[in-house]
């Protein structure tokens, strides 16, 4: 078993103690009604934008999600929240020494003992959800878990629905198809972003994410025989029809959104195993960015 499977494996476990620990940071996340940003890098940036989303939706306050290289530093925020699984990468460091003083920042990590502790003023640490695989897969959706906890909106349903993710059979024909295409809409968006940079890092595939109504202004037209189309939520209506129309294998979502992405996990590992690819290493990828000076 690759180190990317055992750790998407653990997924149910690391929710299950994220969601326990959530009531016990309220000092340290987003309170109500602060103007907050939230920026990471790559998988980070994708759970920022599906948490900004949440957040914002649930009425809780006004939420942006950035790359953290993309940071408008001359807006004013409140507070400003980093995921950072190495608490290492070069373009959260930056961001965050230059709020220093300024804003009231905090990082969400798997490694306290990593230069983001000099820089951020609070700190939460979920060692438990790290990694040894550059393909992060646990972290992030435990990051995720932990933030919706504290936004109120995470259900033992989700994690019931990860544990269906991990055995439930994935659709016939879907690990032969040779471009794949992920779907969401409102805080699901962030989701199929994450999915598509899975199938990406880990398989090698021809992989594109959009809002679900923006794929019929155009990106439908890629699709047909031997591709696939997963939405993460509900469809708008007639989507289904059409891409089935085309030829193409049409997955919808069943379960929790958050789930449906370790299926989606699932899958890269598939696609990765059928192509005699190591999931762990990923071509001309590493754990952390750290730019040299």
């Amino acid at each position: 078993m690759t180190h990317v499977e055992d750790e998407l494996n653990s997924q149910p476990e690391c929710w299950t103690r994220a969601a326990a620990e959530a009531a016990g940071l309220g000092g340290s996340l987003p309170a109500p009604g602060e103007r907050v940003a939230v920026v990471g890098c790559g998988t980070s940036y994708f759970m920022a934008q599906a948490f900004a989303a949440l957040r914002e939706g649930s009425g809780q306050g006004e939420t942006d999600a950035f790359a953290a290289s993309e940071f408008p530093h001359g807006r004013t925020y409140d507070r400003v929240l980093a995921l950072t699984r190495s608490g290492t990468t070069t373009e959260v460091l930056d961001l965050l020494g230059r709020q220093k003083g300024r804003t009231r920042t905090v990082a969400i990590t798997a490694d306290p003992d990593t230069p983001v502790i000099a820089v951020a003023d609070d700190l939460v640490v979920l060692d438990y959800a790290d990694e040894r695989s550059v393909v992060q897969t646990r972290f992030a959706t435990t990051a995720l878990t932990l933030l919706r906890t504290h936004l109120g909106l995470h259900t033992d349903a989700a994690i019931t629905d990860a544990q269906d993710a991990l055995v439930a059979e994935l659709p016939e024909g879907l690990v032969e198809c040779g471009q794949f295409t992920f779907l969401g809409g409102g805080w699901t968006v962030g989701l199929a972003n994450e999915a598509a940079l899975k199938m990406r890092e880990a398989s090698l595939s021809w992989t594109e994410a959009y809002p679900a109504m923006e794929y019929r202004h155009g990106p439908i037209s890629i699709t047909t025989d031997g591709t696939a189309t997963w939405m993460f939520g509900e469809a708008p209506e007639g989507l289904a029809a059409q891409v089935r129309a085309t030829g193409a294998l049409w997955i919808e979502g069943r379960l929790d959104p958050l789930a449906e992405l370790v299926r989606a996990q699932r899958l890269a590992v598939a696609v990765a195993a059928a192509r005699d690819l190591d999931p762990d290493r990923p071509r001309h990828l590493t754990r952390s960015v750290i730019l040299a000076p």
